[in-house]
């Protein structure tokens, strides 16, 4: 069987991911692994289903026949070399390239851990393969879609991110902690909407990106309330018009972050690395909200995202906090909505 070893996964995962990366450095042993493997298998799906093919059911039958085979249900691998070829970033054309050894290497797992990882790669591609059919092969230069309502919107995150709140939160009562049954419940919920905080701050940060490929996030009922069509996003000078809207989407993902602020707040004291991981992407979070707000987000020569030079500094700060008895709280509550 040709696994890929601990350091080929490693680099793998740290060439797809320039925020993941450094949260996964985090995770405890005991998690690290197979939450680090069912990144790349998703990573994998995300890159078939974001490839500029000029065709959209090849890449929905790529699609179905990669998922098809990760869950047992084929043994017939298509051919990758096509999109592969045709990719733009040289390393997810190496991660397509490895589908096989990434594919075997679940089997390193056991069985009820393979399970966990299979059930919500499931979900997601179910939702990308929902967002092919909706919108088609990304390609520039072409009309533009939009989703309808919120409940699509919300619907969306759900499948690509809520979902994987669930992994992560099974994965942690699985291995590192224990609740209540009546906890367990508002631990699940909280970790969706960890999940949905993350894409959102996605959708809200790549609007210019997603226009160009003729895909617009921000629904249509939402736009029209507002007087504007999907077209005039394409137009910096419409921000103040966007503006109010935008914010309600900001304070929706700043809300899903104060939901996972409290999800690490029932996180037992002594795991340290299981807090850390989960601090570090909400700090980076908050800051991306806080850019956001104070930034034209629909001129695509501004660029807004959090440097890597910022998320080193957090990962910093995140140390010192962790070791300080109210610590977390104080630099979580610090962090949301401040200025600097």
């Amino acid at each position: 069987m040709a696994v890929l070893g601990n350091e080929e996964i490693d680099a793998l995962l740290e060439a797809t991911s320039r925020s993941f990366y450094p949260t996964l450095k985090y995770l405890p042993k005991k998690t690290r692994g197979q939450i680090g493997m069912l990144y790349l298998l998703a990573r994998v799906a995300d890159t078939i289903a974001d490839s500029k093919h000029g065709d959209t059911k090849v890449l929905l039958d790529l699609l179905a026949s990669y998922n098809d085979v990760v869950q047992g249900r084929s043994t017939e691998l298509p051919e990758f070399a096509e999109i592969a070829a045709i990719q733009t970033n040289e390393s997810e054309a190496e991660l397509l390239r490895n589908i096989p050894k990434v594919i075997d290497g679940i089997a390193f797992y056991s069985e009820e851990d393979q399970a966990r990882m299979l059930e919500c790669l499931e979900v997601i591609v179910a939702g990308q393969i929902l967002d092919l059919e909706r919108f088609g092969t990304a390609k520039e230069g072409g009309s533009i879609s939009a989703l309808n309502n919120d409940e699509e919107l919300d619907d969306y995150t759900y499948r690509v991110a809520g979902c994987v709140g669930v992994f992560w939160t099974k994965m942690s009562l699985a291995h590192l902690m224990s609740l209540s049954p009546e906890k367990e419940a508002l631990f699940f919920e909280k970790g969706i909407r960890f999940g949905k905080a993350l894409q959102m701050i996605n959708i809200l940060r790549d609007i210019p990106e997603d226009l160009r490929f003729g895909r617009c996030y921000i629904p249509l009922e939402a736009l029209q309330r507002h007087g504007l069509e999907p077209e005039d996003l394409m137009d910096p000078s419409n921000i103040e018009r966007f503006r109010p809207l935008y914010d309600e989407y900001l304070d929706l993902a700043n809300d899903h972050f104060d939901a996972a602020v409290e999800y690490i707040g029932m996180l037992p004291e002594g795991q340290f690395r299981l807090k850390a991981s989960c601090m570090l992407p909400v700090l980076i979070g908050q800051r991306t909200v806080t850019l956001l707000r104070t930034g034209n987000i629909l001129d695509s020569e501004d660029r807004i995202k959090v440097t890597r030079d910022e998320i080193k500094s957090y990962a910093r700060r995140l140390l010192r906090a962790i070791l300080i008895p109210g610590g977390v709280k104080r630099l979580l509550e610090k962090n949301r909505d401040s200025p600097e």
